[in-house]
């Protein structure tokens, strides 16, 4: 990929609306105005945690040396370098951890270590009181898709969906220009330049313009999240989806499991990012491929489809900021994604 082509930005000014309830929306409520936590200014601290998988100290030092480089100070929770079992240490640790950094405000933005799984196990001890009141950016992908989804449902509030300190290479001289392009996204998400993605078409996409606000993650958390406090409402916006280590069959089902739900039926666009797909059983092949099986969902709806943006479990997995409006246009030749006011 054309690394001019693909990534552009210029500044943005931070947006700051009004304190937000903390309980949560009720039904029939009006939605709340977005907000959009302050960009963050040399100096400022982000707070390194594990709310899902185990990450140890040393493996995050990549990251940590990173985020120092462009100017900020560095937290470390308490739960880097825990392990319980497959966790970043006990629920109750990880709750307490997550807390703290919530209420800390000193620090500006949450880096979450790692995905995995465990984020579900928590999201709902956590109290969103103090954050709500003095909101901050919280960064990941995967598992911390609960907590995008969670934030968005109960209090619009915008965070960073993007790779987190286990995707930082270890030598930067040997790591490919797309990894390291989107890793500096990382960076400019942060300090508030409006994001900016220009790639090439695919033969599969639907063809058009779409205003509305961003939101998604992974496929299989946003299924997990149906019918509970941190289901998505889908209406109105972009949405954007990616997965690994899924079966074609299962896909297929979780976008029934969309379109049945009716999280397909009233979107602005859709974004298909990466689905890293595990080969089909000798003689249990499912038939169809991830875009044959979109494409078949998204049959009669008039809105934008593009494939293969760069997001999700691979190299090239771009910051993308949940809850902020974007312009997804979509030609026969070039697809843009485009943050908007």
């Amino acid at each position: 990929m054309n690394r001019k082509n693909f990534l552009s930005s210029v500044i943005a000014a931070g947006s700051f609306f009004s304190f937000l309830n903390p309980k949560g929306p009720s039904d029939g409520e009006l939605p709340k105005p977005l907000t959009v936590p302050k960009y963050l200014k040399p100096g400022d601290t982000i707070g390194i945690t594990c709310p899902a998988g185990y990450i140890t100290l040393q493996e995050i030092q990549p990251a940590m040396q990173q985020m120092e480089d462009w100017g900020f100070k560095v937290r470390i929770g308490d739960t880097v370098g825990k392990k319980d079992f497959t966790f970043g240490g006990t629920d109750e640790e990880r709750t307490k951890d997550f807390q703290q950094m919530l209420d800390d405000d000193s620090i500006r933005a949450i880096m979450c270590a790692r995905g995995g799984y465990g984020s579900i196990r928590i999201i709902d001890n956590l109290i969103f009181k103090n954050f709500v009141a003095n909101p901050k950016w919280i960064i990941g992908f995967s598992d911390i898709t609960v907590i995008h989804s969670h934030l968005h449902r109960n209090f619009n509030i915008a965070s960073i969906h993007s790779k987190m300190c286990n995707s930082f290479p270890d030598d930067w001289g040997t790591a490919e220009q797309s990894q390291i392009d989107s890793i500096l996204s990382i960076k400019q998400a942060l300090a508030g330049e409006r994001m900016k993605y220009v790639f090439p078409a695919s033969p599969n996409n639907k063809t058009g313009i779409a205003d509305g606000a961003l939101i998604g993650g992974n496929l299989k958390t946003i299924e997990s999240l149906s019918g509970t406090k941190s289901d998505i409402n889908t209406a109105g916006k972009i949405l954007f989806v990616e997965d690994t280590g899924e079966y074609l069959y299962s896909i297929d089902r979780m976008f029934w499991g969309l379109k049945r739900t009716g999280k397909l039926s009233k979107l602005k666009g859709l974004v298909v990012g990466g689905f890293k797909v595990k080969p089909d059983e000798p003689g249990e092949e499912f038939g169809k491929t991830v875009n044959e099986i979109v494409l078949e969902k998204v049959k009669g709806y008039d809105y934008p489809v593009c494939f293969d943006f760069p997001v999700g479990h691979q190299k090239e997995n771009y910051a993308l900021k949940c809850g902020i409006r974007h312009r997804l246009s979509i030609t026969a030749n070039e697809c843009s994604l485009t943050e908007t006011k």
